[in-house]
């Protein structure tokens, strides 16, 4: 059986945090900085699940890097479930997803 080099794995890694970054930063719809932080939580998974392949076993008492790859993945289920949530809370109050617009908001 092959392996993919780990120095691969974190590159992709760091190409996908980066252009997670990228999308934050540039990205003015909601749906669409949501996406990104969803790529940015990705690459952070697969730096676990990496590191987790090439250690030479998990360290006293510690977790493996899949299972905390499968609990960031459940952290990413409800950040989605949130983020939708005030998504569609602010499309119906301004009835856009415009950044800018959110930050008139007040409760």
């Amino acid at each position: 059986m092959t392996t993919i080099p780990l120095v691969d794995l974190l590159s992709l890694s760091g190409a996908l945090f980066a252009l997670g970054l990228f999308g934050v930063l540039t990205r003015r719809n909601f749906i669409l900085i949501l996406i990104s932080v969803e790529v940015i939580m990705n690459a952070a998974i697969l730096n676990f699940v990496a590191f987790s392949l090439f250690s030479p076993g998990p360290a006293a008492g510690g977790i493996p890097g899949q299972s905390i790859a499968v609990i960031l993945i459940g952290l990413a289920a409800t950040e989605v479930a949130v983020g939708l949530a005030i998504v569609l809370a602010l499309n119906r109050l301004r009835g856009t997803l415009n950044v800018a617009e959110a930050i008139q908001l007040k409760l």
